[in-house]
């Protein structure tokens, strides 16, 4: 598929989504709230003032954090408008949601101390492009955590990425690979920015944190 109608895909998937996505018949998306906790504990280790949420969904991640550091400010940053939607519902005063492509981030350069992608990264037809608009846009030592599904065995790997993405697309998910280790060192590098860490944890869960220096 082009990578339009990948994001076609993403978009109608959660719209469908968006009502009951923090809901307790969240379905598949409840995966992504494992994730909370260790993007917190990352957190914890610098400071920052400014935070993107890179494909934020309804602001969950977004939530727990201006409850946490409510002097901070926080930006999300969603595909899809339904998403945003719910988002801005919630009223978290020192946030703003923008409708947008995280391949092209719709913001000035060194705009970030911290960006966050929680199970979104699997959807970006380009990711390549998203790396060079997280280099754009964070300043100086910021970071980048980074958390999605992935795994360091090539059969497994090649099996997602041939027989279950090709699925999720058929049932209306815009689904595109599973990222790697090597396709996350490559684009960093091209990027010109450093891997800090790069971990599968439980759960075939990738956490990677990328600095700008």
């Amino acid at each position: 598929m082009k990578n339009e109608e990948y994001k076609k895909l993403s978009i109608a998937e959660f719209t469908k989504a968006a009502g009951r996505y923090e809901s307790n018949h969240a379905g598949i998306y409840e995966m992504c709230k494992k994730d909370y906790p260790d993007i917190l504990a990352e957190l914890e280790k610098e400071p920052f003032r400014e935070l993107l949420d890179a494909g934020c969904g309804p602001a969950p991640m977004i939530s727990l954090l201006s409850e946490k550091y409510p002097d901070r400010h926080y930006t999300g940053l969603d595909l899809t408008p339904a998403m945003i939607e719910q988002a801005k519902k919630k009223d978290i005063q020192n946030a703003t949601f923008v409708v947008g492509d995280c391949e092209n981030f719709p913001f000035e350069n060194d705009s970030f101390d911290a960006i966050i992608c929680s199970m979104s990264f699997h959807h970006y037809p380009d990711p390549q492009a998203f790396f060079d608009s997280v280099k754009r846009c964070l300043r100086p030592n910021g970071r980048l955590i980074l958390r999605d599904v992935t795994s360091d065995n090539k059969v497994l790997v090649w099996l997602m990425n041939t027989l279950e993405m090709p699925l999720a697309n058929i049932c209306g998910h815009g689904d595109v690979r599973v990222p790697t280790r090597d396709v996350v060192m490559k684009c960093c590098r091209r990027a010109g920015l450093k891997v800090e860490k790069f971990e599968i944890r439980k759960g075939m869960r990738m956490h990677c944190v990328v600095r700008k220096q």
